[in-house]
């Protein structure tokens, strides 16, 4: 990304202060963080920023290979660095997870960034009931049963769950993406639905709805289409900044105008999207 579209993208898409190093460096003082997806894109590159605190870092991703590069690469850093290869996917693994967990003691920091896109039509979909499966488990399912065996560790450390969802679970729903929208919307609308009780016991919740962020997971759609789209870095700095701020929300300035939009303009929404297949299924013909 050359620097004007970044300053661009930083300004008009999702306008954010940098974190205060400072700050950053009194919070996060001795604490122990949680990040999930930590293999590749903002979990990678979070860890990379937070490597320079003193903080023990805990990474958890499906590719080991990849977790232990990580750890040689953060080795002489300020971060106490521990990996844990698991697939959140499946329950077994989670509740493996949890079980290595103990022997770090209690978790102040969880951030829930895993998750697995799918951008598929409906469609082509009817014998791969495995994807929706699949996805509601990572997306969903995981994160509420990490949450569940965390929760009593974070009132002790009064800590902080930071999910890491995306700005199209408040906006207007779109074809191609229900396996997708529906299990990032699953686990925003527990966490939202819990974070009254979170809040009783010192437990501080904050929800980024980031917009596109230009990471693997995207490439499949728009790796050859000029979409606006955050950096890793920026998405990264983002997520550092709620650390120690300890907002309950974070997204871009326009997300209310776009919210209300989809509610107006619904009817208007949902005719040019099927005006959009038809057209697209008599290119692809």
């Amino acid at each position: 990304m050359n620097t004007l579209t970044a300053t661009l993208t930083k300004y008009l898409l999702f306008p954010y202060r940098q974190p205060d190093k400072s700050a950053l460096n009194r919070y996060l003082q001795n604490k122990t963080i949680l990040i999930t997806g930590a293999s590749y894109g903002i979990g990678e590159t979070v860890a990379e920023m937070l490597a320079d605190y003193p903080v023990r870092l805990i990474l958890v991703a499906r590719t080991a290979e990849k977790l232990q590069q990580i750890q040689q690469r953060l080795a002489s850093r300020s971060a106490d660095c521990h990996v844990i290869p698991c697939d959140l996917a499946s329950e077994e693994q989670c509740s493996w997870l949890l079980n290595q967990l103990q022997q770090f003691g209690n978790i102040d920091i969880f951030i829930n960034n895993a998750g697995k896109s799918i951008c598929r039509p409906l469609l082509n979909s009817l014998d791969r009931l495995h994807d929706f499966q699949r996805t509601m488990r990572l997306n969903y399912l995981a994160p509420v049963q990490l949450c569940l065996s965390l929760i009593p560790q974070l009132e002790k450390t009064q800590g902080q769950i930071i999910n890491i969802s995306a700005l199209n679970v408040l906006l207007a729903p779109t074809p191609y993406w229900a396996a997708y929208q529906a299990s990032k919307t699953a686990f925003d609308q527990w966490l939202r639905c819990a974070e009254p009780e979170l809040k009783q016991a010192k437990i501080t919740v904050s929800s980024i709805y980031f917009p596109l962020v230009k990471t693997r997971m995207i490439a499949p759609v728009y790796a050859d289409k000029p979409v606006p789209a955050l950096s890793v870095e920026q998405a990264a700095e983002i997520i550092c900044r709620a650390l120690y701020t300890r907002k309950p929300c974070i997204r871009p300035w326009w997300t209310m105008l776009a919210q209300v939009a989809s509610v107006i303009f619904h009817r208007l929404w949902t005719a040019c999207c099927g005006y959009y297949l038809t057209v697209k299924r008599k290119s692809d013909e």
